[in-house]
């Protein structure tokens, strides 16, 4: 599945690309997800294996009747192939294409504790010299870590926190046993 959702976004991201329309593009797509998601009667709809994909085809084409074509016409066959309840997936998969063009590398900072604007800054600095790309970071806070930072990027998880130093030591101890 997870295949699926990159080969539709790939598609997009190439034809938006040739049309040199690629922030239009993830605009419009981004506007239509997150319009779906806004109404929950749609995205139940988009979502239903037992709707018929012609159906939802014939929903979105309602919809998007005045949308962008390029975006249209690629959600509506989207549908039609019967992958309307992976839009979502799409959408990141295709948000994710356009920061790697742009150099841009989104992260999520997981702290034991609120940071600083410096000390968030500092860590970002360093991402950003390993990385020679500029990132994009969110901030969480989970007390359960007790110390440390886990650092999520895509699919690369780091994970530096003592909650997770402890358990990777549980693991050792108890393979040993």
């Amino acid at each position: 599945m997870a295949a699926a959702h990159r080969m539709y976004a790939r598609a997009l991201f190439e034809a938006a690309g040739e049309q040199g329309r690629v922030e239009e593009v993830q605009q419009a797509l981004d506007d239509v997800v997150s319009s779906i998601a806004e109404v929950p009667e749609l995205q139940g709809v988009l979502e239903n294996p037992q709707i018929d994909p012609q159906a939802k085809r014939a929903v979105l084409a309602e919809l998007l009747a005045e949308g962008d074509e390029l975006v249209r016409n690629f959600l509506l066959l989207v549908a039609e192939k019967g992958r309307a309840a992976q839009l979502g997936e799409i959408q990141a998969e295709f948000d994710a294409m356009v920061a790697r063009e742009q150099g841009r590398l989104k992260v999520e900072l997981t702290t034991a504790y609120e940071l600083s604007d410096d000390e968030a800054n500092a860590i970002v600095g360093k991402i950003e010299a390993a990385s020679g790309r500029t990132v994009e970071a969110t901030r969480s806070v989970d007390p359960e870590l007790v110390g440390g930072i886990v650092l999520q990027a895509g699919s690369l998880r780091v994970d530096s926190s003592v909650r997770g130093r402890l358990a990777r030591l549980q693991r050792t101890l108890t393979k040993g046993a």
